[in-house]
């Protein structure tokens, strides 16, 4: 006996899936990464004339957090709650040490603030998460 062959659904033929991502998960690691390279701007800045290196210097610095904040709420449903409030204590940590460091202090002081700021943002992190876990 021959087996019969399934026939595809009516107009599925030759479609790609596309998956397309939804406005909130680019337009907020896009803003993100404009206020960083910003305010990053600004402090190298000074108040003075602005130059092409302290642009691109907020250009990439805004284009790194925003390429890192954009991966990370990709991969973020996939990682246990406490991996998943290190990485956005790390992150907001790195940025804040970050800007801390273009304003001239030690690098002790910019570390320490941004070991400050990144636990406080892994503990805030990690109640959210928790609490609104299934």
């Amino acid at each position: 006996m021959a087996a019969q062959a399934s026939a595809q659904a009516r107009g599925t033929r030759g479609r790609a899936r596309v998956r397309r991502h939804s406005t909130m998960s680019w337009a907020v690691p896009v803003t993100l990464g404009v206020i960083l390279g910003w305010y990053a701007t600004s402090i190298v800045r000074d108040g003075g004339v602005l130059t092409g290196t302290q642009l691109a210097l907020g250009l990439v610095s805004g284009a790194v957090l925003a390429a890192l904040c954009f991966g990370l709420g990709r991969v973020q449903k996939r990682l246990p709650t406490g991996i998943k409030a290190a990485a956005y204590g790390a992150l907001t940590g790195g940025s804040i040490g970050f800007l801390s460091s273009l304003t001239g202090r030690s690098v002790m002081s910019a570390s320490l603030y941004g070991v400050v700021t990144g636990a406080g943002m892994l503990l805030a992190a990690f109640y959210f998460f928790y609490t609104r876990e299934e």
